[in-house]
């Protein structure tokens, strides 16, 4: 339903369509993850602005692609030292208004990492995962996130944009989760377990 009372339909809003797709074939991990999808669910389909349009908090709530990028050969995967979080972070970015998310992970692997986007044959080009985080700091906002499994030789990243991050760093799944939750994404932690559970061909609880 739009903010007037009515339904959504293709002609309406094709994006808005399309994200509450990708948020209804997320499978939820766990209670919050449960409790994220539907607020994600009920915020898109209430016809809320759901695109940053203005740094950092405008609107206060919007929507972010975080790509987390898997060396399935060596078992780790890759965090970034966010500038401006202070946190290790999957790379991503904000979704740019219309931009279906996808292209904004496609877009933002190449402006950051350098490369091109491979998506995992764990899920496609389709997320994996959501969150609803509330930032810290200045211009605090809450970001709607969709998590997405890229698939790269680490030997291939041999850069990074230096404004967003400090530095890199390769993770086995067991570094990741005895890491602080304090220097992560706080739901970090959650996701390496989803992902343990997907790489095992596992349906979630």
């Amino acid at each position: 339903m739009t903010s007037t009372g009515r339904p959504l339909t293709d002609d309406d809003d094709q994006p808005r369509v399309r994200l509450l797709e990708l948020v209804g074939a997320i499978e939820p991990w766990d209670s919050l993850e449960r409790t994220h999808l539907k607020t994600a669910a009920q915020w898109i389909a209430s016809g809320a602005p759901v695109y940053r349009v203005r740094k950092p908090n405008v609107p206060a709530m919007h929507l972010v692609s975080y790509f987390v990028v898997l060396d399935d050969t060596r078992g780790q995967l890759l965090l970034v030292a966010h500038r401006k979080a202070g946190l290790w972070l999957p790379p991503g970015g904000h979704v740019e208004p219309g931009e279906d998310p996808w292209a904004a992970v496609v877009r933002e692997c190449r402006e950051e990492l350098g490369i091109h986007a491979t998506a995992s044959p764990i899920t496609g080009e389709l997320p994996l995962f959501l969150t609803v985080t509330e930032t810290r700091g200045q211009g605090a906002h809450t970001d709607v996130s969709l998590w997405y499994l890229l698939t790269a030789d680490a030997d291939t990243i041999t850069s990074y944009d230096q404004d967003e991050f400090n530095a890199i760093r390769w993770l086995t799944d067991e570094q990741v989760l005895e890491e602080s939750d304090e220097l992560l994404d706080p739901h970090m932690h959650r996701f390496t377990h989803k992902l343990q559970n997907a790489r095992a061909g596992r349906h979630c609880g």
